[in-house]
């Protein structure tokens, strides 16, 4: 199941857009010249971007992995960006086929690269939505088709929350979200941060290329402590929140030097 027909003139190609830019980053080619200026932009002031791309898409590979190989068997993957391969679906079939996946994101040209991605695969669909009306996406017809909400659900917060602003009350959303779960329930999260960097006014200026360039979202790094907070009562899973590369590693454990360029905290946490 998808959702095609997206109105190509949807498409906003005069700015920069964050998904875009991520595509860009994993050494994707799914973005345009006004996305590579501005992300390259970034990764001259700020090169550890790519290794924490890497590292995150990493962290949802093995998230995604767990929470199949634990029994779940829908996922609601929200800014889930271009599908990059393996994508969650892709993963999530390697363990069982009959996993189904709702993929959300609030960009047009996604929604054509999805389609094209996903014509054809069993189980999954793709809408246009906003992370900021829980309501809307919670209660869009193609969760109604795919998504038992009565059942245990795998929520993705895959690098997004950094783009809603603290006025935009990023915490309540995710509570909102996680009410609506039922037992047996999944969150997985990952966010940027400044924790693990010293004081660089490069970092700011990369920040600031995201709203002097007209990006459509600005980014808004947080603390362990608003991170940790966004799980809420969740039970979290070992090893808690930490750096994507330590979530449930494989093969040798990260250096302290490949941590320190890793600039963000993820987590998984089960409602009981």
């Amino acid at each position: 199941m998808t959702e095609q027909g997206f109105p190509v003139a949807e498409i906003d190609t005069s700015r920069p857009h964050p998904a875009r830019m991520y595509d860009y980053y994993l050494g994707g080619k799914d973005n345009y010249e006004v996305d590579r200026e501005a992300a390259q932009r970034v990764i001259d002031l700020a090169p550890d971007i790519v290794p924490m791309a890497r590292a995150n898409r990493a962290f949802m590979h093995r998230a995604v992995r767990f929470l199949a190989e634990n029994g779940v068997r829908q996922f609601i993957d929200i800014g889930t960006g271009i599908p990059t391969a393996p994508n969650t679906h892709q993963v999530a079939h390697a363990v069982s086929p009959d996993v189904r996946v709702a993929y959300v994101d609030n960009d047009p040209i996604v929604a054509t690269h999805a389609g094209a991605h996903l014509l054809g695969t069993g189980n999954t669909g793709f809408f246009l939505g906003d992370l900021r009306d829980p309501e809307s996406i919670l209660g869009h017809p193609t969760i109604g088709e795919l998504i038992d909400l009565d059942r245990p659900v795998g929520l993705m917060l895959l690098a997004i929350l950094h783009f809603v602003r603290d006025d935009e009350d990023p915490a309540g959303l995710v509570a909102a979200y996680r009410d609506a779960l039922p037992q047996g329930s999944y969150l997985v999260l990952s966010h940027g941060t400044q924790d693990f960097h010293r004081a660089d006014p490069r970092s700011s200026q990369a920040r600031d290329v995201y709203r002097d360039r007209g990006a459509t979202a600005t980014l808004n790094l947080r603390s362990y402590d608003e991170v940790r907070a966004f799980f809420g009562d969740l039970e979290l899973i070992e090893p808690g929140v930490v750096q994507p590369s330590l979530w449930h590693f494989e093969g040798a454990e990260p250096t302290e030097a490949e941590l320190a360029h890793i600039g963000f905290y993820s987590g998984v946490g089960i409602k009981r």
